[in-house]
């Protein structure tokens, strides 16, 4: 009776992470959107909701502890209860990048064109926000190969940030008046590239939680 509460108890705590992790994913989809489009409003609403990623946070980490101090739970099994702790520390943080980045427009105010040409970083976006659900398909299928697959993805994103950066720095070498709007899509890309190593911070813990060895993978590799 016990080991069923006991994995009752580590099946609602995963459950709970896939919700930040969807919550996470809306808001940086959001942001995105809401930057393309110029949109203040959604914006607002965007960093307004960040209390509640950062609440539902707080909630995980409270049941995490709470399940190893009732269940104490050995060697495999407390593997999983910290991984999920770990795991939703970056999701949580990935949610700052996504308020980041609904912030900048804000500061970019209004724009000459409505959507906005932003170059690559939407492909960056599309990049990042696939990572962050391959790494919570690996998270619950317990999948290695995968995590390991979407590790070696931050690559493709770091070459697109490096596209982001060239295409802006030249935008602002031969007219000088774009040097404040490209300076904030810098900081969106480096938003975007942020959530990318978070992903691979998840994969990392999605080995551990398998192997128990801690590995470092988040390594460019160009």
């Amino acid at each position: 009776m016990a080991r069923e509460l006991f994995h009752k108890e580590l099946t609602d705590l995963q459950d709970d992470v896939l919700i930040l992790g969807s919550m996470a994913e809306k808001a940086v989809v959001d942001s995105v959107e809401s930057l393309r489009t110029a949109d203040f409003e959604w914006s607002q609403r965007i960093i307004d909701e960040d209390a509640a990623i950062n609440k539902k946070r707080f909630d995980i980490e409270e049941r995490a502890i709470f399940v190893i101090a009732s269940q104490q739970p050995m060697a495999t099994d407390l593997r999983a209860v910290m991984s999920a702790f770990m795991i939703t520390t970056d999701i949580e943080r990935i949610g700052d990048h996504a308020e980041g980045i609904a912030r900048i427009n804000l500061l970019l105010g209004e724009a000459e064109e409505v959507p906005r040409r932003m170059g690559y970083i939407p492909a960056m976006a599309d990049r990042s926000i696939a990572m962050l659900r391959d790494s919570l398909k690996a998270y619950v299928e317990r999948n290695v190969d995968e995590a390991r697959r979407v590790c070696d993805a931050d690559d493709e994103v770091d070459r697109l940030q490096d596209a982001v950066y060239e295409e802006a720095f030249r935008g602002m070498i031969e007219n000088p008046d774009m040097i404040e709007r490209n300076t904030y899509y810098l900081w969106t890309a480096h938003n975007l590239e942020r959530i990318a190593d978070r992903c691979t911070n998840i994969c990392e813990r999605v080995i551990y939680l398998v192997t128990g060895r801690m590995e470092e993978i988040n390594i460019s590799k160009y």
